[in-house]
């Protein structure tokens, strides 16, 4: 979803690497599945709610499945599909209670998670491996794995609990050793643009920690499943999701230490789940800002893996204001507008998490906010 440009991946990705690939881009040599759709009325029709209309639709597709005996259960629930032509894949979400904040809306780890979410679906859709890296039989035959190299994620409006989300997503090659995966996140029920994200993943020897081109043999198992054109959910020039991080120098005006991770933030591949670096990262933010502003946009470059016995301090800093924009221009093909900004209503932060014993880097950050809208 990035340009190479914009992170260096030699230096971000050293010894190894965030090892999830959620929803990896490509598929393999494995038979398609045929694509899993879900239609219903629109709910004003019915006189129902859009999650009234989800609900019914989940029953009669439990009972066709119980009845048919046939197909799987999660397949034929999943309100999701794959786009007519096998390039993208769309799947619809209702926010639940428990995924909820303090602002009464989705947190930013509910929508990382979905993006994961749907990311892994769409690499299942496709014939993708379930073993967690998402790799082509090449791949594996040669111990190859994805490993996460940057994620950007920005957010226009949070949805609240029972709001239907619907998230699309596709990848497509990115350099040579790359492959990227972009988001489109929807108001279901409105079809209003409330998100995009964007995230680079890298090819490295699972082995030897190295990291590798992607071969002209993997490259053609993946490009099937990729567009003809290059198709990206930040088209403009210059947008935030190519941004350079800068280094967060110490001493940092805010940080938190000696963070530890949890059993429950270790993924099937017994690394650090890149979304607990979310958490992480926002556990030094001031308070101030978190009473007062709500996230708008997260970039993260991820340097080395966490793994268990690690220690992390969290370090926060406001961006130095030099040569900064004040006005972020959306491109209108996503629905979104030109929004006015200013130093004050919409802070921006780095961030740096690192180990606590040596300093050594770990993900290296970057937020801006804006003021909290009046509910």
């Amino acid at each position: 979803m990035l340009k190479l440009c914009s992170c260096n991946v030699t230096d971000q990705v050293q010894a190894s690497v965030q090892c999830r690939f959620p929803g990896s881009p490509g598929p393999f040599a494995f038979r398609r599945r045929a694509p899993v759709s879900v239609s219903f009325s629109p709910p004003s029709r019915l006189g129902l709610t859009p999650v009234q209309a989800v609900v019914s639709t989940q029953k009669t597709e439990v009972a066709e499945v119980v009845k048919s005996g046939s197909g799987s259960l999660a397949d034929r629930l999943r309100l999701g599909s794959l786009a007519e032509d096998g390039l993208s894949y769309k799947e619809k979400y209702i926010v639940r209670c428990y995924e909820v904040g303090i602002n009464k809306t989705a947190t930013i780890e509910t929508l990382a998670n979905l993006l994961q979410e749907v990311g892994s679906n769409h690499a299942q859709s496709v014939g993708f491996s379930t073993d967690g890296f998402a790799t082509t039989p090449t791949m594996r035959k040669l111990h190859l794995i994805w490993v996460t190299a940057r994620m950007h994620i920005e957010i226009y409006k949070y949805p609240a609990w029972s709001d239907v989300v619907e998230i699309e997503t596709w990848c497509q090659s990115e350099g040579r050793i790359g492959t990227r995966r972009d988001w489109i996140l929807k108001d279901a029920a409105t079809g209003e643009l409330i998100g995009r994200a964007t995230g680079k993943w890298v090819m490295m020897n699972h082995d030897t920690r190295r990291l590798q081109k992607v071969s002209d043999e993997v490259r053609e198992e993946l490009l099937v499943h990729f567009p003809q054109e290059p198709r990206l959910a930040f088209p403009e020039k210059d947008n935030r999701s190519l941004k350079k991080i800068l280094k967060l120098e110490d001493p940092a005006e805010y940080s938190r230490l000696a963070l530890t991770p949890r059993r429950a933030d270790l993924d099937m591949n017994h690394h650090v789940n890149y979304v607990t670096y979310i958490g992480w990262v926002l556990e030094s933010m001031p308070q101030e800002i978190i009473d007062t502003h709500e996230l708008a946009s997260i970039t993260l470059d991820y340097r080395r893996e966490c793994l268990q016995d690690d220690v992390v301090d969290s370090l926060t800093s406001t961006e130095p204001t030099d040569g900064a924009e004040t006005v972020s221009e959306l491109n209108r093909t996503n629905g979104s507008a030109v929004v006015k900004q200013d130093d004050a209503d919409c802070p921006m932060f780095l961030h740096l998490l690192r180990v606590s014993c040596d300093g050594q880097e770990i993900n290296r950050g970057r937020t801006e906010w804006r003021k909290k809208p009046a509910r």
